[in-house]
Parts: structure tokens; C-alpha cells; sequence
């Protein structure tokens, strides 16, 4: 690792430097490389030092919209929350053996005493914080802090991109895991991007059966075909409807593709609304409440990583093939931007670079 003052440690800590160079988004469109201060240890947190960190659509949306919803990006924002690393230092509530370790971050922290996180529904504490999402910094940086039972200890056959991208992967997972998915579902997934791609993989090692995935692009749906589709159709001439699917995901936010999945969907099944699109959408109502269609969001997940981590350590499921693109610290912009090409689906960036 290098940095401008690596002379400078941070006290108590000799092997930790006192700054770190980040990417930081300015204002909508523009981002800087920047030196800060490491952030500071609280009792129960690790010190991590990132490795690797997925770009994902929510950064791109800040950085080319400067806001997402009522999430507004009013001052300098550190971006990226798909993330790994290694243990650099420990708070002083945490067992010091843990310092070296490869982890995978879970990038969010609950309250842990709301209603909501005492039922075990921690992903809609109303106090939570969620890397890159305003004001709360992310990972395109040195080095984030993060409370230790929230950084995962992952075996050495997992790379740094494929742990990075368990926050990704742990979306697939509960959008399988709210969608009721079991040995011998049929599934409907509209969107053959990187959560699309994921989704099926987790709808595979769920024991779906049968996996069809929808996209305009055909080099997209021959990848999904390869990578854990079992069936796939252009979004363009094909038909959805009828299939009478037991479960529909949603990862491409379209509202035509929402209205044709939920048609596609048979008597007591499941639609799970995972894609980022728009804020209202017209939906085929009669036809949900004449067959008892079960609907729902998906916001984030909870206590995902474990299994995750054993899926991709027992190859039921191959993140690193979605990484199309890798990119320094000091190219993070680059790496924002790379998603428009139309060759490219998972792009990394690795602030040790």
C-alpha cells in the first residue's frame, strides 16, 4: 500500500498509516482523488483495508443523478459498498487474533434495539447506516471501519473480486429467499445484468428447476444461458406471459417488464421487486388478486453472508466472471463510467492500486 504520508501511523496502531487516499464525489459528474485521515476504531469495529470494491448501479445513479429518491448527495460522498479486504487493526473490544484475516464486509450498520431490528429484520431499522449512501462514507478508499461481526472471515479459495460481490449476490439471495424459492421452482427473471445473472445463480442453488431470464441484448442472454439460466427470451419478440412461473424477480426496474412478468406468473405465486426503476408503475391488478399473487420489495437483505460465503466456497455459485473491468483508486470515475459499454457487466475497483 502506498500513500503521500506513509511515514505518518496512526497512534496505537503502528502498522496503520495516519491518511488514506480516497475517490470522493464532489458534486453529480465530478470526483477527486483525495488524501483524509484513516477513520477512527470505536470499540466493537475492525479496521479494514479494502482490497476490492464492485461498482454497482447505485453508484452510478449518484454519480450521474447526485441523488437516488430522498437520498441526496449535498456534500463530498465517499461511493462504493460492494467491498473486501483484510483486518488491519481491531477496537478495543475485538479479539486482536482477528488482524491479518481476509474478510468480506457487510456495509451496513442497524441500531440492533428498534422493533424492527429485535424481529430480525435489521435491513429496515430506520436508523440504519449504509456505506455509500448520504451522508455515510463507502469503500472507494484505503480504508473503512465497519463493526466486527459484520466483517466475515472468507477462506483463501475466494478471491477478493468474488468477495467483494457477495453484497450483490446476498440481493439474489434474498430476493430467492423472499420469493419462496425451492427445489423444483420455475422461475421468471426480467434483466440479464450482473443482479440478474446473480439471481439465477441463487435461484440454482436454491434447486429451481427450471430458470428463464428475459433481456433485449442477445450477447447478455447467451451469457445468462452459460452462467445460470436454463432458458432465456428476447424481451423484445418473446412473450413472458403464460409461462405460470411459480416466482418472478424483477432486476431490470422496466414497468413493461414488471406488468409482463407478473403475467407470467401462476395462481399463488410470487413477485419480488428488486430493479431500480420507476417510482410508480401501473400494475395488472384483477390479475394479482384473481390469482393471489404475492408481491413484494426487496430492501438489501439480512444475514446472508454466512451462506454466501459457503456457496462460492463450494462452486455453486461463480462471481468472478461477472468482472469485466478493473480499474485503481485513481480511476474510479473510469470505472463509474464503464457500465455504457456494451461489453461490459461487473466493474472493480482496487484502492491498494
Amino acid at each position: 500500500m502506498t500513500t503521500s504520508t506513509a511515514q505518518s501511523r496512526t497512534p496505537g496502531h503502528p502498522d496503520v498509516p495516519a491518511t488514506m487516499r480516497a475517490a470522493v464525489l464532489k458534486r453529480q459528474d465530478q470526483m477527486a482523488l483525495e488524501t483524509l485521515t484513516v477513520p477512527q476504531l470505536e470499540p466493537d469495529q475492525v479496521l479494514v483495508q479494502v482490497a476490492a470494491v464492485g461498482v454497482c448501479g447505485s453508484d452510478v445513479h449518484y454519480y450521474e443523478h447526485g441523488r437516488i429518491g430522498d437520498y441526496v448527495v449535498d456534500h463530498p460522498l465517499i461511493l462504493g459498498h460492494e467491498l473486501s479486504g483484510r483486518v488491519a487493526a481491531v477496537g478495543s473490544a475485538v479479539d486482536p487474533a482477528r488482524i491479518g484475516r481476509r474478510v468480506a464486509v457487510e456495509p451496513q450498520r442497524p441500531c440492533r434495539t428498534c422493533k424492527q431490528c429485535k424481529a430480525g429484520r435489521y435491513n429496515l431499522c430506520p436508523d440504519i447506516e449504509f456505506y455509500a449512501t448520504p451522508p455515510v462514507n463507502g469503500a472507494f478508499a484505503e480504508y473503512v471501519t465497519i463493526q466486527s461481526d459484520f466483517a466475515y472471515d472468507i477462506p483463501d479459495s475466494v478471491s477478493d473480486e468474488a468477495a467483494a460481490l457477495i453484497e450483490p449476490l446476498s440481493v439474489g439471495l434474498w430476493a430467492c429467499e423472499r420469493a419462496g424459492i425451492k427445489p423444483g421452482s420455475r422461475v421468471l427473471i426480467a434483466g440479464a445484468g450482473p443482479i440478474g445473472i446473480i439471481a439465477a445463480q441463487a435461484a440454482r442453488a436454491y434447486g429451481a428447476a427450471e430458470i428463464y431470464i428475459t433481456d433485449i441484448a442477445e450477447d447478455r442472454l447467451a451469457f445468462a444461458l452459460e452462467h445460470g439460466a436454463t432458458h432465456t427470451l428476447n424481451a423484445r419478440t418473446d412473450s413472458v406471459e403464460g409461462l405460470d412461473v411459480d416466482a418472478f424477480i424483477d432486476a431490470s426496474g422496466a414497468p413493461q417488464a414488471v406488468r409482463s412478468g407478473i403475467k407470467a406468473v401462476g395462481p399463488a405465486g410470487r413477485v419480488i421487486l428488486v430493479g431500480l426503476g420507476a417510482d410508480d408503475v401501473e400494475l395488472p391488478v384483477s390479475y394479482i388478486q384473481n390469482r393471489e399473487i404475492w408481491l413484494s420489495g426487496v430492501f438489501r437483505y439480512t444475514n446472508t453472508w454466512p451462506l454466501a460465503i459457503r456457496l462460492i466456497a463450494d462452486g455453486k455459485v461463480d462471481l468472478d466472471i461477472l468482472v469485466t473491468g478493473r480499474y485503481a483508486l485513481a480511476d474510479a470515475e473510469e470505472a463509474l463510467k464503464a457500465g455504457k459499454q456494451p461489453d461490459q457487466l461487473k466493474a472493480v475497483v482496487y484502492p491498494g492500486r
